[in-house]
């Protein structure tokens, strides 16, 4: 018996098949092999087509039961994890009205901002968490502004996910932990936030059927199936955004364990057993996958867009021609811890939650012609990116959230030598590195939400520990040096 997992990512869509008995990855697959297209229409913006993600999600789907030598018929549940607070709007055709408004999209913060104000920041935070920001209900509040003919024709809102479910099965439904990514959940009254509703405008009929992130959310259709290659029928048993998801893939459940990620933009988040929130909605705070209005697991989550991207943009314009970023790792390595005084703030992807939604640009400091090359540029946007991590994690511990030790998948930022060790000495913590993804984990929350598996001891028993990085006690001094001069430079900048 095998099960499928998608992720739906803004770079790429992954597809992941996993034999339910064994916990052992059959086939694995991505599209497209370059980065997707994302819109840009003006400076601050960020679109996709989630007919694309479709497309790319058909192209992942074969790669994976083709290198599996299954037969799609042997899936018996479909997982899927997306690109968390997005905005995808329907027809009652269920045509697509609009490009998808995507994560890093920042148009969205005045109307955010004017929202909280409005409600009040106390009944937001005590209430909805979180102000509502740039998250989903502000970028369909700016569609309901700036494009009022369209938006007369929105018969549902969905995020990502959602999207890909009611093409696999025809059916429009959401989950409580993606109404909160949204901002749109109350969780004192545990329900639809009459208070955001009413102070956008916005109908509650706009709100999809709420199904269980895990169990029945519907069966492939016989058209889809045979699109696809799979059987019709096929259930989809399990959706949650790409943080919540990435901590399930970890095991990462309980209060007071952390998971963390490193791709196009980088993340820590943690679990809390109880309701909280930061009075400056600088971490946020969502459902996770196995929340409960009676037993609270609360998904704090820290994120910073320019992580990824920023070691990308080094690669591509600062790095020799040809360098991969195994290369890239092994030149920043000829370096020593601080750069030699060079600190690089890693803020150009859109406005950062962490910095109250300020869109600050990356900027390089410190810099001496006659000092650094270009091996302290790829070191110290490692190190800045690593630095920006735990200027958030500090926050995070303020909250009552004690980080000791960090759990994250083998890939991206974490396969660097020197951002895993940065990352160690700088906030103490142990990183523990394991082989899975958000596509395997989608796979697991598949099983678990179609019953195969009894609870998640069972499906993750087969998680496998790749390396564990301890701090070392004498670089940890040169690395919280290096930081205290990077935080000056954020803090006189701020």
């Amino acid at each position: 018996m095998y099960l499928l997992g998608c992720d739906i990512g803004s770079s790429s869509v992954k597809a992941s098949i996993v034999d339910s008995e064994t916990g052992i990855t059959v086939g694995s697959d991505f599209y497209p092999k370059e980065e997707a297209f994302i819109k840009a229409e003006k400076p601050g913006w960020a679109e996709q087509n989630p007919d694309d993600w479709w497309t790319y999600l058909k192209h992942a789907i074969s790669g994976a039961v083709t290198q599996s030598g299954i037969n799609g018929d042997d899936i018996a549940a479909i997982g899927i994890s997306y690109q968390m607070h997005g905005l995808v709007l329907v027809d009652k055709k269920q045509q697509v009205l609009r490009p998808s408004i995507i994560w890093c999209d920042s148009r969205a913060v005045p109307f955010g901002e004017r929202a909280f104000n409005k409600i009040g920041e106390t009944q937001c935070l005590s209430s909805l968490l979180n102000s509502p920001g740039n998250f989903t209900a502000s970028k369909l509040a700016w569609v309901k502004d700036f494009e009022p003919n369209l938006f007369d024709n929105v018969y549902k809102f969905m995020l990502p996910g959602d999207y890909i479910a009611m093409r696999m099965t025809g059916d429009i439904m959401t989950t409580v932990s993606g109404l909160s990514e949204g901002i749109f959940w109350d969780f004192k009254k545990n329900e639809v936030s009459e208070d955001l509703m009413s102070c956008y405008g916005f109908d509650k009929s706009l709100v999809a059927d709420i199904c269980p992130t895990f169990g029945e959310q519907g069966e492939l259709l016989p058209s889809v199936a045979m699109e696809l290659g799979l059987k019709k029928g096929t259930p989809v048993t399990y959706r949650a955004g790409d943080q919540p998801n990435n901590a399930l893939s970890l095991n990462v459940l309980n209060p007071g364990e952390i998971a963390a990620t490193g791709g196009t933009s980088g993340v820590v988040y943690g679990v809390n057993g109880h309701i909280n929130y930061d009075t400056l909605s600088r971490v946020n705070t969502f459902a996770h996958v196995n929340h409960t209005a009676d037993d609270p697991r609360l998904g704090v989550l820290l994120c910073i867009n320019g992580v990824g991207i920023l070691n990308s943009w080094v690669k591509k314009n600062v790095a020799p021609e040809g360098v991969n970023y195994s290369q890239l790792n092994d030149l920043a390595s000829t370096v020593d811890i601080g750069s030699e005084g060079l600190s690089i703030l890693p803020f150009g992807n859109g406005v950062e939650r962490m910095l109250q939604n300020k869109e600050q640009s990356c900027s390089i400091q410190g810099l001496s012609f006659n000092t650094h090359s270009k091996a302290h540029v790829a070191r110290a946007a490692q190190e800045g990116i690593v630095f920006s991590f735990k200027y958030g994690m500090d926050i995070m511990n303020d909250m009552g959230i004690n980080i000791d030790v960090i759990r994250a998948g083998y890939a991206n930022m974490f396969l660097s030598p020197i951002f895993r060790e940065a990352l160690a000495c700088v906030t103490g913590a142990v990183i523990e590195l394991y082989d899975t993804n958000g596509a395997i984990g989608a796979a697991k929350g598949a099983g678990l939400g179609a019953g195969i598996y009894k609870d998640a001891e069972e499906a993750f028993a087969s998680l496998k520990k790749l390396e564990v990085v301890e701090p070392d006690g004498l670089k940890a001094n040169k690395y919280y040096g290096a930081y205290d001069v990077w935080k000056g430079y954020l803090e006189r900048i701020l």
